[in-house]
């Protein structure tokens, strides 16, 4: 497996973001992979800088690493032309290191300017249509485009890399599975689940588009004090317990706040690897790369909380699960 960095944006401000990317570059993660939020799940977050500004910021700080966005969503926020645009711009910056992460979105960000949040199937077609758009605008040339969500009226990218931007798209059951596998240059997913890999390269075979790179997320909280990192884990993250189907309607803090608020510490901790075992956050990678990533990237929670964590990266937790999950 390949290991990466998540960029947090929801628990950081943008100075201090920049620095855990080129921290993470030095302790020798692969990639470095960034939210793109409006709010945070969590009030006791804090925090939702514009990913892109960072991004670029990052592009210039960093050599090595490759960077990607976890995820964008390219159809409410953002017009597809203009992620389109965004994500040539950063490949450019970053010298060809750039992974555009898409998704469908959460309505925790994407209310905000005020259309509304339309049902799963709707969000999945105009994530269809935004990908059309997106990927015909990397082919160069101008594009013109007429769907049932989205015109687009002559548009270019005038800069445009030599290197393509690859795509990655977030999927989560069957139906997006189906929809996206033959769309896509790579697979994002946050759950270690056999069947979600092994149907997305089913269908990429049947659509006779080769394999693809499949990359995962996962949070951890490391600490020296055990209960610490439990206390942090429940207070930043329980929302996480929710699952996608949940955690895409809720519309703010406030909504993920009430609809947490019976989660319980020991809950948190059992889902979420808390402590300074290095061994339980091996254990709880391995099941990703059984279930067929190719790629993972780390959460760490709390964003004060980084430098020691990327520290303990590079002296035990990168060479432990490189001995335990060789590339």
């Amino acid at each position: 497996m390949r290991f990466g960095y998540t960029t947090l944006t929801e628990q950081a401000g943008p100075r201090e973001l920049v620095a855990h990317a080129v921290g993470a570059e030095r302790a020798g993660f692969d990639f470095s992979v960034m939210s793109d939020h409006f709010s945070p799940w969590l009030d006791s977050q804090g925090h939702s800088p514009y990913a892109w500004s960072v991004l670029g910021a990052v592009a210039q700080a960093t050599e090595r690493v490759e960077l990607m966005t976890y995820v964008t969503c390219p159809t409410m926020r953002y017009h597809p032309a203009v992620v389109a645009q965004q994500a040539a711009t950063v490949q450019l910056l970053s010298e060809g290191r750039f992974l555009l992460g898409l998704g469908a979105g959460e309505n925790l960000n994407e209310h905000v300017v005020g259309r509304g949040w339309p049902p799963a199937n709707v969000r999945h077609e105009m994530l269809t249509e935004a990908i059309q758009i997106i990927s015909d605008l990397f082919d160069g040339g101008y594009t013109n485009f007429t769907g049932a969500h989205y015109r687009v009226d002559s548009a270019k990218l005038w800069d445009l890399p030599e290197l393509r931007t690859p795509i990655g798209v977030a999927v989560s059951g069957e139906q997006s599975v189906r929809r996206f596998a033959p769309l896509a240059d790579a697979m994002i997913a946050v759950e270690p689940r056999r069947e979600l890999c092994a149907r997305w390269d089913e269908v990429r075979s049947a659509a006779d588009v080769g394999n693809s790179r499949k990359i995962g997320q996962l949070p951890v909280c490391w600490d020296r004090d055990d209960e610490a990192a439990v206390a942090r884990a429940h207070d930043q993250f329980r929302w996480f317990a929710g699952g996608w189907k949940v955690n895409a309607e809720l519309p703010g803090p406030a909504s993920f706040a009430a609809a947490t608020q019976f989660v319980k510490p020991e809950d948190v901790a059992a889902a979420i690897p808390c402590g300074a075992d290095v061994q339980r956050i091996v254990d709880a990678v391995t099941p990703f790369a059984e279930a067929g990533y190719t790629d993972l990237a780390l959460v760490q929670i709390g964003g004060e909380h980084q430098d020691v964590f990327l520290d303990v990266a590079e002296r035990e937790l990168l060479p432990a699960l490189r001995k335990a999950l060789p590339h």
